[in-house]
């Protein structure tokens, strides 16, 4: 009896199949793959399972790429970056405790607070994005520019649009909050901008203690019911310690860790 011929594979027509399938980035493991095969290593159901895994781990990889880039952060940096070792005042168990993202999960906001330099604005950054890691989106601005915009919408009769562009990610950074009194139009724009975002989560940076925002605010009666609703809705974390920047003057020496800051 002659022995069953094995099938011939046309790589042309298999790889036109996968990418008609959308499963086109299997071709960048494929070869590995059946290697591992032709080596025993692999049966035909680990086979298809692995080629599976490397599909959807190179799907995770693209959407969070393509978050990352829609959050228009400064840097990508990452809490793994963070020398917590530098500034011993800061609140690392706090920090760490922040990183399980159940902030994220309740819709409540974060509060980093305390003088330049000590690390907020990597911290935010880096909270941020783990909620992108985990599937959500986020986004990065500096408040004067997230008012700028709104400000710009209404003299272009696209500020409703662009309201809404900010309240729509699940986690909204906003940078150097409160850093100068408020305008009666800014004080109402931001109001509205928390307001819309109500049960997503915010993050803010500022060198302000939160009981300091008030007086910023033109309006006594804006100020209390925005600010009162923020504060008690949020993770507070105060930030203190030496500055890093001084150690990244021209000519010192440059750190063995990661110490981008804010």
């Amino acid at each position: 009896m002659t022995p069953t011929s094995a099938p011939i594979i046309d790589n042309n027509a298999l790889t036109a199949s996968l990418r008609a399938l959308k499963l086109g980035g299997m071709l960048q493991t494929l070869d590995a793959r059946l290697a591992q095969a032709r080596a025993g290593e692999l049966g035909h159901l680990e086979f298809l399972q692995v080629l599976c895994h490397d599909e959807i781990s190179r799907r995770e990889t693209t959407s969070i790429a393509r978050r990352t880039r829609r959050a228009r952060f400064e840097e990508t940096l990452t809490l793994e970056g963070f020398d917590f070792t530098a500034n011993p005042k800061l609140p690392a168990a706090q920090i760490r405790d922040l990183a399980a993202l159940r902030w994220l999960q309740a819709g409540e906001s974060v509060i980093l607070y305390g003088p330049v330099g000590v690390g907020k604005t990597h911290v935010a950054q880096a909270l941020a994005h783990l909620a992108i890691r985990a599937g959500a989106e986020a986004r990065f601005i500096k408040t004067s520019r997230a008012l700028a915009e709104l400000a710009g919408g209404h003299a272009d009769g696209t500020w409703t649009r662009r309201l809404r562009e900010l309240a729509r990610p699940a986690v909204l950074v906003l940078d150097d909050f409160a850093m100068r009194e408020l305008t009666p139009a800014q004080a109402d724009d931001l109001y509205e901008l928390i307001n819309e975002r109500s049960g997503r989560s915010l993050i803010l940076t500022s060198n302000r203690s939160p009981v300091d925002w008030y007086p910023l605010f033109p309006n006594p009666v804006v100020a209390e019911s925005l600010l009162d609703r923020l504060i008690n809705n949020s993770h507070q974390l105060l930030m203190n310690g030496a500055s890093y920047r001084p150690r990244k003057r021209p000519g010192r020496a440059v750190p063995t860790a990661s110490t981008t800051t804010s």
